[in-house]
């Protein structure tokens, strides 16, 4: 007789498998801030999810910032790929408003969550002008979203740590190119926090810059050391 064998066992996974929400109030300090956010000690399994940790270079971002935190004064801010916020949230304590982003709802989410926190702290400044925004780079639908409810743009565009997918990289500067404009001339900066993981994505970053007509410019003394990788911070502008 012939044997029939049995199909294989199919096992559909929940979304739920992928995500690890088991967030920790976390201590961070950078000079005489110190901040309490939730966050992850370990990256879900989904890819998509790295923005529920805190990563090196924002690290290395929010110790230029609370080192240089005149340039933040009476500023407005957006923050792209804000993660669990923790830039962003350290420009709340010196800026009249900002802007915090991520395209993935999850994170958008504990975005959210630490907004809240920072509120309810006694010792919290104002936060009124604290927001958290869903925003794909590249996407039109979010951009334009962004362009109607700030018309009046921004005076700094941050980014820590995001520039680690090579296709994420062009999109990233289509957006960036797009919220310079909002001001106009050299009136908004983009302020990135750049961690080299690959000669490739070195040159990649500098390269799109250059695309979108924008001149990007080493800060010097910011080249350090930054969980075992090389860090530094751009500074890049309308050409």
């Amino acid at each position: 007789m012939e044997r029939k064998e049995d199909d294989d066992d199919i096992v559909c996974l929940d979304e739920s498998f992928f995500i690890n929400d088991n967030y920790q109030l976390t201590t961070f300090t950078f000079g005489s801030q110190v901040l309490e956010l939730y966050c992850l000690q370990s990256a879900s399994t989904d890819f998509d999810l790295t923005g529920q940790l805190v990563w090196p270079g924002a690290l290395l971002l929010n110790n230029y910032l609370s080192k240089n935190s005149d340039m933040l004064q009476g500023c407005s801010v957006i923050e792209l790929g804000s993660g669990v916020g923790v830039t962003g949230i350290l420009c709340s304590l010196f800026c009249t408003e900002v802007v915090l982003s991520d395209h993935n709802d999850e994170v958008v989410k504990i975005l959210k969550k630490n907004i809240e926190h920072h509120r309810s702290l006694e010792t919290s400044r104002s936060c009124a002008g604290l927001v958290a925004e869903k925003l794909e780079w590249g996407n039109p639908d979010h951009m334009s979203q962004i362009l109607q409810k700030y018309p009046g743009g921004f005076d700094l565009v941050l980014g820590a740590d995001i520039c680690f997918q090579q296709a994420s990289v062009p999109p990233l500067f289509d957006t960036v190119e797009q919220l310079l404009h909002l001001k106009g001339g050299k009136q908004c900066k983009f302020i990135l926090a750049y961690v080299s993981r690959a000669k490739i994505m070195d040159s990649m970053v500098t390269n799109e810059a250059i695309r979108h007509g924008m001149q990007i410019s080493e800060v010097p003394g910011t080249r350090s050391v930054v969980g075992n990788l090389e860090g530094v911070i751009f500074e890049i502008t309308l050409q």
